[in-house]
């Protein structure tokens, strides 16, 4: 008998299993793949990411070593070597899952997860052969998948999903991505730094769909323009087909229909919370109208002892909130006082430049009515940026108008992703934009962007 059962070995999941285990419980983690890690380990994340760092610098050795002075005649691109560093990446972190399970008294097993009862979990492998888990506790932790759209049918090779087109075995002559969000901009980016010619076609009038600051948005999709991106705005893709290894996608836009041809075409329109087969009927669990279980603030769904986390619950789709949840959840199981405080959880976006936000965008405290400040100040004024030859972008801070606590920062700009941590710690600690202005900033550094748009919350920034 099992204290819990967790089903998926995701950042959820995963460390879900090992926070639990430290706490003294019997803990199994089912995995459907065969390795650990979930999407992002293996074919989220981590991947692209090591694209994208892979990309940067062979698009930086092409166009920008020569501000540094340094002189090279050519150069090449082995995509296959970059393709196997990429796999090399992601096999040594899904080992450290497994290594980190013994460490941990995890017991990891392989095979798809089916919940039999509320105490049952019937695990079955590749070769059909079933083990049956007996469990005080189920822990659902599946993920999610990406979003198809009607019409236009995945086929892996021509017509992709986020998957498959972490694998091209050559670089497209013309990607043509459909939806101008983290997933389509990101893979965008790593393809058409690599050669490729990349057209965006987004049904919404901005990128990234509201979910990002309003000046960041329109900065970021002039940028991604200047590095190549062609763009076409409120477009409706309603087909897509593939004759002879060209791929014709049908859209409406200005009130016409238009077609493009491309080598490729990836769906990046966002992904749905993957529920199926699991055996939720089984317990009478029920998912909303948009396929997610819903759960109380311990993460326990309407049936007493199953719990769910992640991509399968409302809220962002996120890796770390996915972990966060993940400990809260467990800790609450044993007793243990926590909390996950939405609107400090940061959202990264890993292009050149990179996009990072936290708390409320000006839309979202204007709709609520909330009096605030706006602190900004660009990364072209920093001496840092400057010396990295990379100075696009800004950081703005929103205040509230009289306590000055930190309702929300979003930044964009190089290494944004790693900066905006400082913002995320303020939020959670509810500080003042004050505070972060008189907090020591080592010089010189990308951090103190961060320190004068704070001052200039109360207008006084002192390097512009």
């Amino acid at each position: 008998m099992y204290d819990l059962v967790v089903i998926g070995s995701g950042p959820g999941g995963y460390i879900a299993s090992i926070r639990a285990a430290q706490l003294g419980m019997n803990v199994a983690c089912v995995e459907r793949y065969p390795t650990f890690g979930g999407t992002c380990l293996n074919v989220g994340c981590i991947p692209s990411k090591a694209l994208l760092e892979s990309s940067e610098r062979f698009s930086e050795a092409q166009t920008h070593f020569t501000d540094h002075g340094i002189e090279i005649d050519e150069v090449s691109l082995n995509l296959e070597k970059m393709l196997s560093r990429k796999d090399e990446v992601v096999s040594s972190l899904v080992q450290g899952i497994e290594y980190l399970f013994g460490k941990n008294d995890v017991e990891g097993i392989h095979g798809w997860g089916t919940i039999i009862d509320e105490n049952t979990v019937e695990v079955t492998d590749d070769d059909g052969e079933t083990t049956t888990l007996e469990t005080e506790r189920i822990l659902i932790a599946t993920g999610s998948k990406p979003i198809a759209l009607p019409g236009v049918e995945f086929d892996k090779e021509f017509i992709v999903d986020s998957t498959a087109a972490l694998e091209f075995e050559e670089v497209p002559d013309h990607l043509v991505v459909i939806g101008a969000g983290v997933i389509g901009l990101e893979l965008g980016s790593v393809w058409g730094r690599l050669g490729a010619d990349v057209t965006v076609l987004e049904y919404l009038p901005e990128v990234f769909g509201g979910r990002m600051d309003s000046d960041v948005a329109k900065l970021a999709q002039r940028v991604f323009k200047r590095q190549g991106i062609e763009f076409v705005m409120e477009a409706e893709v309603t087909a897509a087909s593939v004759d002879d290894g060209v791929v014709t996608t049908t859209y409406k836009h200005d009130g016409e229909e238009k077609t493009i041809e491309s080598d490729r075409l990836l769906v990046g329109i966002g992904r749905y919370p993957f529920t199926e087969n699991l055996g939720l009927d089984n317990i009478g669990l029920q998912t909303n109208e948009r396929g997610f279980i819903e759960v109380d603030e311990h993460f326990q769904t309407d049936i007493d002892g199953v719990y769910a986390i992640g991509d399968v619950i409302p809220g962002p789709m996120l890796a770390h909130l996915a972990e966060h949840e993940g400990v809260v959840c467990v800790e609450r199981m044993n007793g243990i006082a926590g909390h996950v405080n939405y609107d400090a959880v940061p959202d990264v976006v890993y292009t050149h430049p990179e996009i990072a936000s936290v708390g409320k965008t000006e839309a979202e405290l204007q709709e609520a009515g909330i009096d605030y400040k706006v602190g900004q100040f660009p990364f072209k004024a920093n001496g840092r940026a400057r010396a990295l030859n990379d100075t696009d972008g800004f950081t703005k801070i929103l205040a509230h108008a009289e306590t000055d606590q930190i309702l929300g920062a979003h930044i964009i700009g190089i290494r944004a992703g790693d900066m905006i941590a400082e913002l995320a710690v303020a939020c959670e600690f509810e500080s003042s934009a004050e505070d972060v202005a008189r907090s020591s900033h080592a010089h010189p550094t990308l951090a103190e962007i961060v320190k004068e748009a704070a001052l200039d919350v109360d207008d006084r920034k002192l390097n512009l």
